[in-house]
């Protein structure tokens, strides 16, 4: 089940996004407009949501949530942009990735 908002999750909500990987849930976020979209399979699954919602690619990203160590990550194939200068899957910028990790806490801040 993929779920986009922009406030946070509710557990309910949490507790749905875990279907699809149990320990796991993967999110792309718009760091520019505050947007989450998680509890897909596959990342470009809620990079294609957000963009339908006139998200820019630009300022999407990808990543998830360990739920059993509660750590963030910041690894996506979406995250492969040479022409932003981040050619891995793990965002490189120290800048977005900080967003993006406040933005994750925030979204998920019934469980981090």
């Amino acid at each position: 089940m993929i779920i986009t908002k922009s406030q946070p999750f509710t557990k309910e909500e949490i507790e749905r996004l875990k279907e699809e990987f149990k320990v796991y849930i993967k999110t792309v976020i718009d760091i520019e407009n505050e947007i989450c979209s998680a509890g897909m399979n596959r990342h470009f699954e809620g990079e294609q949501l957000l963009i339908e919602q006139n998200s820019k690619q630009k300022d999407l990203w990808g990543g998830g949530i360990d739920l059993e160590t509660l750590e963030v990550d910041f690894n996506s194939f979406i995250n492969i942009r040479p022409s932003d200068n981040d050619t891995k899957n793990e965002i490189q910028s120290e800048d977005i990735k900080k967003k993006y990790k406040k933005l994750t806490e925030y979204f998920f801040k019934e469980i981090l």
